[in-house]
């Protein structure tokens, strides 16, 4: 009698394939519900300096994670980024952030050009960054109500989202490569306004 099963795969072969299927967990991408305009209006309220950061469209959950592990560190009350066209909070994302997804306010809004017209009125200034500015990131004033704002991998900030910010700024590039990735110049700019922010409140000490 032939050894083989109907299904023409020998025992040894279906045993083996029992075997490597109780290790294998198919992997899964849970997204965590973010905050809304309502929540952000809140946060805004209720902090005496608000320091807010917005990305136009970062899709890359490992940027994502990054950033939110910078934003972390540098006392951000606030991340928001669009619903469409961008990443929101996935286990790679909490991963790469190293916990500070769960701890960060992350806020998803439906119309972001429109949620930076509310901040606005809240008395916030904006400071985008692009290649395009006349000033590096060094000559503008991160003190006071701030909102920081990156665009996304490769095409930087949409239109409307760059002419609705009050100042431009950039990086001073020396070597060769035109730009930063999108978590390492989100680094650069949190972290110059953390160090302007500081010397502001040590003078009033």
């Amino acid at each position: 009698m032939n050894k083989k099963s109907f299904g023409g795969r020998s025992h040894g072969d279906k045993n083996r394939q029992a075997r490597e299927n109780r290790h294998v967990k198919p992997v899964e991408e849970k997204f965590t519900p973010s905050l809304d305009e309502g929540d952000l209006m809140r946060i805004v309220s209720e902090t005496e300096v608000p320091f807010i950061l917005i990305l136009d469209c970062v899709q890359d959950p490992h940027n994502l994670g990054a950033i939110l592990r910078t934003a972390d560190g540098a006392g951000v009350h606030a991340v928001v980024a669009p619903k469409d066209k961008a990443v929101g909070i996935t286990e790679t994302v909490r991963r790469i952030s190293v916990g500070a997804a769960d701890y960060v306010p992350f806020v998803q809004v439906t119309n972001l050009a429109r949620t930076m017209e509310q901040l606005k009125e809240a008395g916030l200034w904006f400071v985008g960054t692009s290649d395009r500015a006349e000033k590096t990131l060094y000559e503008l004033d991160l003190k006071g109500p701030l909102a920081l704002v990156l665009g996304a991998e490769e095409k930087g900030m949409r239109r409307l989202t760059e002419e609705n910010c009050d100042f431009l700024a950039k990086l001073p590039m020396a070597g060769k490569v035109e730009c930063l990735n999108v978590s390492v110049a989100t680094g650069v700019c949190l972290f110059e306004a953390v160090r302007q922010r500081k010397e502001t409140l040590n003078s009033k000490l």
